[in-house]
């Protein structure tokens, strides 16, 4: 969806709602829709709590595999995006959340959004990772220079006149 349409989707999407719980209202009745809006709320919070644990179980494992944990990641995030949608009131929202929490959906939206999106890590993990001309003899990165210091080399005075010196000034 363009930037340019999404004040337009913003404005429309409630209306589109109120008219849905109008056509649903008169097919099934008034405490019936209230039960399914109930009901999607309900269903939402624990799709959400299911499907959100597993979720963060993968992305930990690929990263500590030293895979690449965006396609996990972008998941984690539609799924909550989708349980979103299922706890907003209205069926429209309702049925994009369903439709999020299937995967194959949330694939297609992986294969359109993955050249769009960079995962970047500086932890160990990220670097373990195969990346281009890393191999098996590919070198660990320079780990810096190592200075050896004493205590009489990391002992410094105190300055007094600092207005973060725990001794209070005699001049005040």
């Amino acid at each position: 969806m363009r930037l340019s349409l999404l004040p337009i989707f913003v404005f429309l999407m409630p209306l589109a709602e109120i008219a849905g719980f109008i056509v649903v209202g008169k097919l099934i009745g008034v405490w019936a829709t209230l039960g399914l809006v109930i009901l999607s709320v309900v269903l939402g919070a624990m799709l959400l709590r299911i499907q959100g644990i597993g979720i963060l179980q993968r992305i930990s494992a690929e990263s500590r595999n030293g895979g690449d944990p965006g396609r996990e990641m972008v998941h984690g995030a539609m799924i909550v995006v989708a349980a979103i949608f299922l706890m907003l009131p209205g069926f429209i929202s309702d049925i994009i959340g369903l439709l999020l929490f299937i995967p194959a959906v949330r694939d297609l939206a992986w294969t359109m959004l993955r050249k769009r999106i960079v995962v970047v890590g500086n932890s160990r993990a990220f670097r373990r990772g195969q990346a281009p001309g890393a191999g098996p003899q590919a070198r660990p990165r320079d780990a810096g220079t190592v200075v050896d210091l004493d205590e009489s080399d990391f002992h410094r005075e105190p300055n007094r006149n600092s207005p973060w010196s725990d001794r209070k000034r005699l001049e005040d």
